[in-house]
């Protein structure tokens, strides 16, 4: 049996705009189904918000976002950060870059004191990211 952990991303009311976002960013899959769609009770204001939305990117990354409905509370900030690592140099500068686009740094790009480069961002939907590319070994 296989278990998967992914990040589920909730909104107030732009996930579709950020899932667009992040498709340019990784790449892949996208499928969204609205409160609608998904035939679940909801407020008719609500009807065409993201109930649920996927991206599945061609490395099997996962990525969900949805837009909490008025009667969800959400928390204002997170102490949650979603990490990207690896040795794919190449791929996880560009997913920094595409992320830091409209976003701010907190931690920029760069070697860290444990021999990978490391860098921290919040992207233009107030998610924190943090990216940690693998050193070279000796």
């Amino acid at each position: 049996m296989t278990v998967r952990l992914n990040p589920y991303i909730n909104l107030r009311s732009s996930a579709r705009e950020a899932l667009a976002f992040y498709h340019t960013v990784f790449g892949g899959d996208l499928n969204m189904s609205t409160y609608a769609e998904g035939g679940m009770p909801h407020d008719p204001a609500e009807a065409n918000k993201i109930m649920h939305g996927q991206l599945d990117a061609p490395n099997g990354m996962a990525l969900m976002v949805s837009d909490a409905p008025a009667s969800m509370p959400t928390p204002e900030g997170s102490n949650i950060s979603v990490s990207l690592s690896g040795d794919d140099e190449a791929a996880l500068r560009g997913y920094w870059n595409g992320l830091l686009a409209g976003g701010q740094p907190v931690m920029p790009l760069e070697k860290a004191p444990w021999g990978d480069t490391f860098g921290m961002l919040v992207d233009k939907y107030g998610v924190s990211w943090m990216v940690n590319i693998a050193g070279r070994r000796g």
